[in-house]
């Protein structure tokens, strides 16, 4: 794992062991609500929606910078909903990607049946509590951050609580760390080391990986051709947040992605 992603890591430990020195609140929770929000299939979704697109919002990121830095989650997630989106990406990290639970929150106020993707540098089983509690469908794991151990246990963790995980590698020794067969699997266009991004990481991946999984894009993906090739290389869903979230109108930019995909 690289300096700046370590970093990050590091920090997010840090916030939510400062928050949750434990999962018993969270877990109480839990266990005392009347009713928690309704979670939706993330793989089935990518499966049956045409474009098989998981929209992100997001106002910043650590190699861009600012993004889209007034975005207003109430705004774009019904607008992404509304544009034919599979599934919605929702940043709840605060320092390096201006996001918040309260994205997140809203999101699954306005998303209907959509599934929402909680996506965030998870290293404790509290923010998959918490990733329930908001109304999330599905978290990422990322396997350069976390140990076998952890996948295998915070996987098994998110799907007793009735949510899927996207399994994230950058590189094909990373599937070394995966011991059962993911919901999703993502493959992170993003070099860890310099974060340039480029979809033939992807696609020169596409053919080592294990037949039978749902394959997610991620990163990098910035136009309609580049969907289409990565569609051609066996991928089914394709995670974009940039080339939406650097437009006047990102539901209209969405629209035109799946338009001139399927």
């Amino acid at each position: 794992m690289n300096d700046i992603l370590s970093k990050m890591a590091r920090n997010r430990r840090n916030e939510v062991m400062a928050l949750y020195p434990n999962d018993t609140v969270l877990q109480k929770m839990i266990a005392d609500c009347n009713q928690l929000p309704p979670t939706f299939s993330m793989s089935s979704s990518l499966r049956n929606t045409p474009g098989g697109i998981i929209a992100e919002f997001k106002r910043r990121s650590p190699s861009k910078g600012d993004i889209f830095p007034m975005a207003d989650a109430a705004e774009v997630i019904p607008a992404y909903v509304n544009n034919g989106a599979a599934g919605c990406s929702v940043l709840t990290d605060t320092r390096f990607f201006g996001g918040s639970t309260v994205d997140l929150a809203i999101a699954r106020k306005l998303s209907n049946n959509i599934p929402l993707l909680r996506k965030d540098f998870i290293v404790t089983p509290a923010q998959i509590y918490e990733a329930r509690l908001l109304g999330a469908s599905a978290i990422l794991l990322i396997a350069a951050i976390l140990t076998s151990e952890e996948i295998t246990r915070y996987n098994s963790l998110a799907h007793s609580l009735g949510m899927e995980t996207l399994v994230e590698i950058h590189d094909f020794i990373e599937l070394d760390k995966i011991t059962f067969t993911p919901d999703m699997l993502g493959v992170n266009n993003r070099d860890l080391f310099s974060f340039h991004t480029d979809i033939t990481h992807s696609l020169d991946l596409a053919s080592r990986l294990p037949s039978g999984i749902l394959l997610v894009a991620e990163s990098g993906i910035k136009t309609p051709d580049d969907m289409l090739r990565l569609r051609d290389a066996g991928f089914t869903g394709f995670l974009i947040g940039e080339a939406f979230m650097s437009t006047y109108d990102p539901g209209a930019t969405l629209k035109k992605f799946i338009h001139e995909t399927i």
